[in-house]
């Protein structure tokens, strides 16, 4: 019988692994290995190592298959928290963290040197001809052919779909001059955990907020030097949802526990709370009137607010919970994915606030998936004119025409089947570009990259994508100037990145 024994280090307490395998060769004839992982010490106080230790075991796979799996995931994930202590040490931004985690076995011998950087910039790397210069290459991947070859008329209603996964990489590594990043120009990780929901205000470049799942609303300033201006807390659960008044100087947030409540952004306070019977799940100022406030919850119903008086003005009743919403940009109507799949048409009288259902769209899929984003556009490339983007949580990306004139009538153009998820990743429209260019969008993904796709091409259909994550994306948003892109994580960190300049 042999028998092998190897510690690692789990924690700066001293907790340790230990991995014993005994190979015994002669069982009744025949040989039988075993694995067994044990943590030698109780006071392994890393979360991320501790959950690496207590990843579920599917119903196919072996006992020797699930401990080596959780050995190396607990050794990765602490070799991940020195390498990216190091690149914040160091100061350097995106492209020098990707180079670092690239970097070949005799990176110490070879080193290439580098210009000095701040966290504001990329860290870019000094031009060379030795066969290291592919690291000074900006991370920007996409489809060789031009995309201008598979842009779709916009008079002919043609649909088609397109199944990728997310870890599908683009091919060609040239640089797309449409979505092309600099690197990241600020990083706000004072959240500690799920960031649930993240916007800019309107018609702002620099404002930022976002809500996360203790609770708590953070809203930033992007604009040099990046500062957090308040941190709101009131809620006791989830934020599920937030949105700007038009001139910014008010933010309306709906909760897991229920409530609705509009917080002042110049004193940072809470002026009115607003009970409900049910989670609230989603929140729409109206874009013409202010003074109404819409709600979705999670009692199968919108609701809508007089945001002076925190009365209700009218109620509406849908076959499920509502789970998101989105106003057009006349605030005549109003769209709204259920838990159930269906995207709804409400028209809403901008005098009265009054309600009336119109349209109802119910996927064809067998099953049914709750919608997590509702996007509108007034116009589009692919569709010539107002589109609808919709999001359902097992990552499947629909783009609608929406007719007006038929008091939102949508009719399906295209969809996308991204890798089935866990958690509830929202996707967002990419700015447009010009008349020759198709029609992208930007989602996030759990294997930690931020994704660009071309709805515009049945196949390859990813044309770039950002690393620099650590944990699944679940939000993104551009902001007014359409320079800086924001994205968050399951752990609380936002990423603001920067878009390259294009003529």
């Amino acid at each position: 019988m042999a028998e092998v024994t190897s510690m690692n280090n789990c924690s700066k307490d001293g907790g340790a692994i230990e991995a014993v395998t005994k190979n015994d060769c002669n069982i009744n004839g025949t040989g039988k290995d075993i694995i067994k992982v044990t943590v030698k010490k109780a006071n392994v106080k890393d979360p991320e190592i501790f959950s690496c230790l207590l990843q579920p075991a599917s119903s196919d796979s072996d006992l020797d298959s699930i401990g080596v799996r959780r050995f190396l995931l607990a050794r990765k994930a602490e070799s991940g928290v020195h390498r990216r202590l190091d690149w914040r040490c160091n100061g350097k931004g995106y492209v020098a963290y990707r180079n670092y985690i690239r970097r070949p076995r005799n990176w110490e011998n070879s080193q290439i040197p580098s210009y000095p950087s701040t966290p504001g910039n990329s860290g870019q790397w000094m031009l060379t001809s030795s066969p290291l210069s592919h690291l000074s290459e900006v991370e920007s991947w996409s489809s060789s052919k031009d995309l201008r070859s598979g842009a779709l008329a916009s008079n002919h209603r043609t649909s088609f779909s397109s199944s990728i996964s997310d870890s599908d990489r683009p091919r060609g590594q040239g640089v797309e001059p449409a979505y092309s990043f600099v690197g990241m120009h600020c990083i706000f990780d004072q959240c500690k955990s799920a960031v649930t929901v993240l916007k800019f205000g309107h018609m702002s470049s620099d404002l930022l907020a976002y809500g996360a799942s203790d609770g708590t609303l953070t809203v930033c300033n992007v604009s040099d030097p990046p500062t957090v201006i308040n941190q709101l807390q009131g809620h006791s659960k989830d934020v599920t949802d937030f949105d700007f008044s038009s001139n910014n100087q008010y933010i309306a947030s709906s909760s897991a526990d229920k409530t609705v409540r509009v917080w002042e952004l110049s004193k940072g306070l809470c002026i009115r709370v607003i009970y409900g019977v049910s989670p609230q799940l989603c929140i729409r100022f109206h874009p013409v009137n202010n003074n109404f406030l819409s709600v979705g919850n999670a009692n199968k119903e919108i609701t809508v607010f007089n945001f002076s008086t925190g009365r209700v003005i009218a109620k509406s009743i849908f076959d499920s919970e509502v789970t998101s919403m989105g106003h057009d940009h006349t605030g005549h109507l109003i769209f709204c994915g259920d838990a159930q799949g269906c995207i709804y048409s409400v028209t809403m009288d901008s005098r009265t606030g009054a309600l009336s259902r119109s349209h109802r769209y119910r996927s064809s899929s067998k099953q049914k998936f709750p919608i997590t984003t509702v996007q509108y556009r007034s116009f589009s490339l692919l569709a010539g004119g107002p589109v609808l983007l919709t999001c359902t949580k097992d990552g499947s990306l629909s783009f609608f025409s929406v007719a007006l004139e038929v008091q939102g009538y949508l009719t399906l153009r295209c969809s996308l089947k991204l890798t089935p998820r866990i958690h509830s990743i929202r996707a967002s429209f990419c700015p447009l570009l010009s008349l020759n260019k198709g029609e992208y969008i930007v989602a996030g993904s759990e294997d930690s990259n931020v994704y660009f796709y071309d709805l515009t091409r049945p196949k390859h259909t990813c044309v770039n994508k950002l690393q620099g994550h650590r944990f699944p994306v679940l939000v993104v948003a551009w902001n007014h100037g359409e320079n800086f892109l924001a994205s968050a994580d399951l752990y609380g960190v936002v990423i603001v990145w920067k878009r390259a300049k294009t003529s």
